[in-house]
């Protein structure tokens, strides 16, 4: 090949270059959608619509938040994963999508580790164990104690069949070795009503569901299940003190598309990792129960698989009503 057509060709390459420029250059030039499968108003709609601010904020861009809850996750999840692989429709999904939804139902129209690609994990949602004043114990080990000889053992008030709070219970009643039945309730405050009103002896729920019963005595909480003691409230001894490595939380994972560039997937993480060291992110997420936890999208996709296969096969073994 003569030099000058070289020249010529490379002059040419050097003009159209600027347009195969990364993907993340002019990463988002309009609106961004966030799919969540919660109900508006529960704390992971508060997470997602603060996420969704802050990324606004930050992208000068709206970023909109869609509420699409019901059938334990999959309506959202479904929409999610017929959205364009541009990265301009997220989906902020949470624990019981991918520990318990698989299990119960096994025929999706999608495959969650297929279908999408991990972002960064938003934060976590740690579960509290909490009895009746009137049992009369203060500690987690004083409580297994009294379950063990308490004829016919105890109840234990939780949300929803399959969800984190009553996944928690049944994880303690493995653990501990104690005789424990479930009592489903339709929210933390109707668990919270049933302690209160004497009905049931104890309860699991998210921390922030409790702490205002906790703050005015009417309600005792003895431990709380997550790796380590929470920042606003070192004195509450986690569960792990008594039985070790014991954890249970919930959790909020924002993901795409399988198949959003791989530039767009860092760019997005990298924003939400600095919102989420934010004071005020972390303050504001706090009154709510939940606890940033910034990972990397590889990260992200280690920690969910890790809670996959610690506990599918624990809701294997409750979900009473799972398909045959």
């Amino acid at each position: 090949m003569k030099l000058s057509t070289i020249v010529r060709l490379a002059a040419g390459a050097a003009i159209v270059w600027p347009l195969a420029a990364p993907a993340q250059q002019n990463y988002p030039d309009r609106p961004v959608t966030v799919i969540i499968p919660a109900a508006a108003g529960n704390s992971p709609d508060v997470a997602a619509r603060l996420v969704a601010e802050r990324l606004g904020d930050l992208w000068k861009q709206q970023v909109v938040v869609i509420n699409k809850p019901g059938a334990g996750g999959q309506i959202a999840a479904e929409t999610a994963s017929t959205a364009p692989t541009d990265g301009y429709t997220l989906y902020m999904t949470q624990a019981s999508t991918y520990t318990v939804l698989p299990i119960m139902q096994p025929k999706l129209p999608f495959d969650l580790d297929k279908d999408f690609t991990p972002i960064g994990l938003v934060g976590e949602q740690p579960i509290a164990v909490s009895v009746s004043p009137s049992l009369g114990v203060n500690t987690l080990p004083e409580l297994i104690a009294l379950v063990k000889k308490t004829p016919g053992g105890m109840l234990f008030a939780a949300t929803n069949r399959g969800g984190q709070s009553h996944l928690t219970g049944e994880l303690l009643r493995m653990r501990a070795g104690i005789p424990l039945t479930f009592v489903s309730a339709k929210g933390a405050s109707a668990s919270l009503a049933d302690v209160l009103g004497g009905r049931i002896p104890m309860m699991f729920e998210g921390i922030a569901g409790v702490s205002g019963a906790m703050k005015n005595g009417s309600i005792k909480v003895i431990a709380i299940a997550s790796d380590k003691r929470l920042p606003d409230y070192p004195d509450l001894p986690t569960v792990s003190e008594t039985i070790p490595g014991f954890e249970s939380q919930g959790w909020l994972a924002l993901m795409a598309r399988a198949g959003t560039p791989d530039d767009i997937v860092r760019k997005i993480n990298a924003d939400l990792n600095s919102i989420l060291e934010r004071p005020d992110v972390k303050e504001r997420f706090a009154v709510i129960g939940t606890y940033p936890h910034p990972l990397s999208p590889a990260e992200t996709g280690t920690f969910i698989h890790q809670q996959e296969e610690f506990w599918w096969p624990i809701v294997r073994e409750v979900a009473v009503d799972k398909p045959k």
